[in-house]
């Protein structure tokens, strides 16, 4: 199973974001696990100054914007 983080405040684009991770993985037959991360402290963590990022398997993949 794939871990998938979307770092964020929680404003629409990451919740859409979220959604577009779990809608795609179902139609590729993928599991994952989405995880949303809020905390500012973390997201900078990961050197994500524009949400939303994405991080699978602890590799930033994404920041700001919709991907």
């Amino acid at each position: 199973m794939k871990q998938i983080k979307v770092l964020g405040s929680g404003c629409k684009n990451c919740v859409n974001t979220a959604d577009l991770i779990k809608k795609k993985a179902r139609e590729l037959g993928v599991e994952v696990e989405v995880i949303k991360v809020t905390d500012m402290g973390d997201i900078m963590g990961y050197g994500v100054m524009s949400t939303p990022g994405v991080v699978i398997d602890e590799k930033v993949v994404h920041a700001g914007g919709m991907p």
